[in-house]
């Protein structure tokens, strides 16, 4: 700490001295030619053309030797050596050169060349202070290990690197690299839902009533209509209403928001997709979903194997499908086909399955799939036939009323969607919502509440629609082979 101070006292001296040289630290304008890749990719073409370009970048390296010094500039693009000599920037600017330190975001004109060593450079015949950092950077050193030069830094402390996020990106090209991939996977979902002819909507972030998950809330006041609402947990009734408005294929990619725990895999603020679309069903967002994933990794990340959660897993078509009473009884031993509670309470009982008063026959038979199965769908899975207790969006099956119509899809032992033939019956909805409020007083706070705009538009007939929700932060974590969600998230909150 004693350190920094120090150093940051001598940048501060030196920005000072810049100014007493006429020297704008912080100047309005820059010129740049090129970016830094434009000179590696061609670097034939600018040495013979001994064009003139100029760069702009941060610095990353330095060493000076009386009348010359070398310097590493880096851009978005790549890192190139500076060869910094009096002879050829004069005396003036050399002494603005000398007040030069990493970190510190400049300016450099000049031409490409080769030195004695063989290192392509750029000759500098002028630079300029874009603005000077007083606070130092982490030392970054290198070491060989196994014949092999790998970079280590005394930023490491993984949570330090989440909360200075910016130090992270500027030391960790990694990270970068993730949260590029990251953009690319987001684009890639779009093009093909865009291809399909869906439309992208934007709807309401702060909502008067929350619904479409089982979560608890965020809670904001709103001054001017002097009322709580709610940060949305899901976007779910507000896309349904627009198929009731007659759209028959539209998503949305934001944020959603659930007042709940953190660990590696769950942020309280996290990025859904979700979609819907008019005469369809589970089938068809079946198809949906393989195809976004597949595709995804295949046309992003060039590849269909990924090592995620500790296994090795293939991307590939087609996908698993079984009911969650198979897969229960796969792992149990135990057939729980005829939803009777007694047994259901008495085999949670036996496992330490906490449970409760207002839970019935299918939301125990869950939490025996939550703890017996959901850990081991380790190559992507379709989780089939969740029963209607704790699917009240869901459209009930036509063989067994005590199921619906709906899937989530498991890898590596985690959800990573989540998907319905969607229920259009007003009056049939209108009954599941309040069986869902009369839970929420028995105490379960993570039970609907009974939206009644919704139900209104639903009784002008909203056709037959399949609904499809992705978590993309999952998703990318996947892809970029990550297992903390804060890894693949720029600004994760903290405790």
């Amino acid at each position: 700490m004693q350190e920094d101070k120090q150093l940051i006292g001598l940048k501060k001296q030196k920005l000072q001295k810049l100014k007493d040289l006429g020297v704008n630290p912080y100047p309005v304008k820059n010129q740049r030619t090129n970016y830094i890749a434009d000179l590696l990719n061609d670097e034939e073409g600018f040495i013979n053309s001994a064009e003139e370009v100029v760069l702009c970048g941060r610095l990353r390296a330095m060493r000076r030797q009386g009348k010359i010094g070398f310097a590493d500039l880096e851009d978005a693009t790549g890192r190139v050596q500076l060869y910094v000599s009096k002879l050829e920037t004069g005396e003036e600017n050399y002494e603005v050169f000398k007040l030069f330190d990493l970190g510190d975001i400049v300016q450099a004109q000049g031409v490409a060349f080769v030195t004695q060593t063989g290192q392509f450079s750029l000759k500098v015949n002028s630079v300029a202070m874009l603005c000077k950092g007083i606070r130092p950077l982490p030392t970054v050193k290198q070491k060989e290990v196994d014949g092999k030069l790998v970079k280590f830094d005394e930023f490491s402390d993984t949570e330090l690197r989440y909360r200075k996020r910016y130090l992270d990106l500027i030391l960790n090209s990694s990270v970068k690299e993730t949260f590029e991939k990251r953009a690319k996977i987001i684009k890639k979902i779009r093009e093909i839902l865009d291809d399909k002819g869906f439309l992208e909507v934007d709807t309401p972030v702060m909502q008067p009533l929350y619904g479409g998950a089982n979560a608890k809330p965020f809670t904001t006041f709103y001054n001017s209509l002097g009322k709580d609402f709610y940060l949305r947990i899901a976007t779910e009734l507000y896309l349904k209403r627009l198929i009731v408005g007659g759209y028959e294929k539209v998503y949305e990619i934001g944020k959603n928001f659930r007042n709940e725990g953190v660990d590696r895999t769950h942020n309280p603020e996290f990025t859904c997709m979700e979609l819907y679309q008019a005469y369809t069903d589970l089938r068809g967002m079946m198809e949906i979903t393989e195809e976004v994933i597949v595709r995804t990794a295949n046309e992003v990340m060039g590849k269909s194997d990924f090592y995620f959660n500790g296994h090795d897993i293939t991307v590939a078509s087609p996908f698993r499908i079984a009911s969650m009473l198979e897969l229960v009884k796969e792992e149990t031993g135990e057939d729980f086909s005829d939803f009777d509670y007694e047994k259901l309470s008495a085999f949670c009982k036996k496992s330490n399955i906490e449970i409760d008063k207002s839970k019935g026959a299918g939301a125990l038979l869950a939490e025996v799939f939550d703890a017996f199965v959901e850990s081991k769908l380790i190559q992507p899975t379709f989780v089939v036939d969740y029963p209607k207790e704790i699917s009240p969006l869901a459209k009930e099956k036509d063989d067994d009323k005590r199921l619906t119509d709906r899937f989530e899809l498991f890898i590596g032992g985690k959800e990573f969607a989540n998907a319905f033939s969607e229920l259009n019956d007003p009056l049939e909805q209108s009954e599941r919502l309040h069986d869902q409020a009369k839970k929420r007083e028995m105490g379960d706070d993570e039970a609907n509440v009974v939206d009644y705009d919704f139900l209104e538009a639903l009784e002008y007939g909203m056709p037959p629609a399949g609904g499809l929700g992705i978590g993309l932060d999952r998703l990318i974590m996947l892809l970029t082979e990550n297992d903390s969600i804060r890894d693949v998230m720029l600004f994760p909150q903290m405790r």
